[in-house]
């Protein structure tokens, strides 16, 4: 779908408290993981994971809270996610969901082969075999959850489409992690930075930071902390989102196993 360049917004009072709220559940992780590799997952990356899928949610929920409020509504509904996304790029993430939510059908284009027939939607699969829609209702208490600590409340349809992409975005970071151990690091990476014309452009990532993520240490069995972050760069292509990421996950990294 086609979305506006981000524009920089304030976040308020109550977003700040969203690093004190563990939505998603180290085992609930973990779970996601097994979905997808053998690969052992550290305490420390489940706990990464979470908060990065934390983060990216908390985002989404905020835009689409900012949306609803310019239509004097508390509850939100999926087309103030819709508004969200077409607002700010950085958050269209977990796009495997949109092919089966009603909300974006109809605004994702149209696929065509090298021939130029068009390619039809994929449909539900009959399959037993877990994947991140079929799991989505896993991520629903988390939701709920987050959905409280920014003061806000959802129709069920719009719950369903912050559990899917929610679901969807953390089977992707959980393949990217694999990737990141199997291939021995990130082997393209870099940042973009979005911002509206005439608006300051926020602070660079320091590029030493994401040159760090590119060499990978550690055995080939084992996914670590590190591996989630060198993941987050993949899935966040760049701007204050990702910056956000990175740093709330080594955050949460830290208290955690401190505790």
């Amino acid at each position: 779908m086609t979305a506006q360049p981000a524009r920089p917004e304030r976040r308020g009072p109550k977003t700040a408290s969203v690093m004190d709220v563990s939505p998603f559940k180290p085992s609930l992780v973990k779970a996601v993981f097994r979905d997808v590799t053998p690969m052992h997952v550290s305490r420390s990356a489940a706990w990464a994971a979470a908060s990065v899928t934390r983060t990216v949610l908390t985002e989404i929920i905020d835009g689409a809270r900012r949306a609803a409020e310019e239509e004097a509504r508390k509850k939100l509904f999926p087309g103030d996610l819709v508004s969200a996304i077409g607002r700010n790029v950085e958050i269209e993430v977990g796009c495997g969901w949109y092919d089966h939510s009603p909300t974006f059908k109809g605004l994702t284009g149209v696929l065509y082969d090298a021939e130029g027939v068009i390619v039809p939607s994929r449909k539900r699969s009959r399959s037993r075999k877990p994947s991140a829609v079929v799991g989505a209702h896993r991520f629903e208490v988390g939701v709920k959850k987050l959905l409280r600590s920014q003061g806000a409340t959802a129709v069920p349809a719009m719950v369903r489409d912050l559990d899917g992409i929610a679901s969807v975005f953390l089977t992707d970071l959980a393949r990217d992690a694999a990737m990141v151990v199997r291939e021995g690091g990130v082997k393209h990476f870099g940042t973009v930075t979005l911002v509206m014309a005439g608006e300051p452009a926020p602070p660079p990532f320091l590029k030493d930071s994401l040159r760090a993520l590119s060499t990978r240490r550690g055995d080939g069995r084992t996914i670590g902390r590190d591996d989630i972050l060198a993941a987050t760069t993949i899935q966040l292509f760049g701007g204050n989102l990702r910056q956000r990421a990175l740093t709330e996950a080594r955050e949460a990294t830290q208290n955690a196993l401190a505790d």
